[in-house]
């Protein structure tokens, strides 16, 4: 089914398993596939900037993205396509779609600085994609130096029928998801679902702002899951003392330059991915890091044994 505003929950970001030697590791997106599967993940999330695509050709992130969508069954899957040109997103978003995608994100060039510029960018790329291919903003100002406002996002929604979904990765940002859902209570924009990254860092109030859930790679999404789940039944302080647990290895993760080297790291040890192994260009740990991130595993499985790998 195509991706609509009304999508909710946890759409992981999945990391693509590499074998040390720098090959794509298929049969470890499989088993990773098979994990958020039965953890129950209301969504996927490949190439995006966590799944190391700028590392891929096109063939290999289309075979990447096409093994996920085939596994995941009847569970959305979402394709990152940011690209330099118009040309290479809007042939990477037919292929995917045609694979069985649910609809295909779209970051901005950091060339970019005035609203206008913004929102002419995306009705270039919503003309460039179809307007048959439903599609995501990654609002990560941190990451691509671009800076949307609420006002800018309104824009785009409602210039581009088939813009469903924000990917929220301003920081701060918490004021901008009330703002957005104030635009909506007041009929000046239409609804968009709200899908929140950064590894999930300020998720426990995020979903009280009302975003619908989180679309990030935290090594344990379960845990997001969880966190989401309990937040919309109402059960504020168990989600939260569900996440304040998290958070010290959370934040560690957090850390720019070896995040993803940490991320693949404990979801190796976790058993999700058989290697940790990232393709070069790529960062890694040293020995004092991994100890680090030993030690807050061990303290963390003091309150959540999915943390005793």
């Amino acid at each position: 089914m195509p991706l609509d505003a009304s999508a909710r929950g946890v759409y992981p970001i999945a990391p693509t398993p590499f074998h040390p030697d720098g090959r794509i590791d298929f049969d470890s997106i499989d088993r990773l596939t098979e994990f958020y599967l039965g953890c129950g993940a209301t969504g996927l999330t490949v190439l995006g900037v966590m799944g190391e695509a700028p590392k891929l050709d096109h063939a290999e992130g289309l075979a990447v993205a096409t093994r996920f969508i085939r596994r995941a069954g009847n569970l959305p899957v979402i394709v990152g396509v940011s690209a330099p040109g118009f040309a290479a997103m809007a042939g990477l978003a037919r292929a995917g779609m045609e694979a069985g995608a649910a609809g295909v994100m779209i970051a901005p060039p950091n060339t970019l600085r005035t609203d206008d510029q913004i929102a002419t960018y995306y009705r270039q790329a919503a003309e460039a994609i179809g307007p048959d291919v439903p599609f995501v903003i990654q609002d990560y100002p941190l990451n691509f130096s671009v800076v949307m406002t609420p006002g800018v996002i309104r824009r785009i929604v409602q210039e581009n029928a088939n813009c469903v979904m924000l990917k929220h990765e301003d920081w701060p940002g918490l004021e901008k998801i009330s703002q957005l859902r104030a635009f909506e209570a007041d009929g000046a924009m239409r609804r968009i679902s709200i899908l929140c990254g950064n590894g999930g860092l300020f998720l426990d109030f995020e979903c009280e702002r009302g975003a619908d859930g989180a679309m990030t790679g935290y090594a344990f999404p379960d845990m997001l899951m969880d966190v989401v789940r309990l937040a919309q039944a109402g059960e504020r302080d168990r989600a939260h003392d569900l996440f304040d647990a998290h958070l010290p290895l959370l934040r560690y993760e957090q850390q720019p330059g070896v995040g993803l080297a940490i991320r693949k790291y404990v979801m190796a040890r976790r058993g999700l991915i058989a290697s940790d192994a990232q393709r070069k260009p790529a960062g890694g740990m040293s020995a004092t890091a991994r100890a680090e991130v030993e030690y807050l595993l061990a303290r963390l499985a003091r309150h959540d044994p999915r943390a005793a790998v």
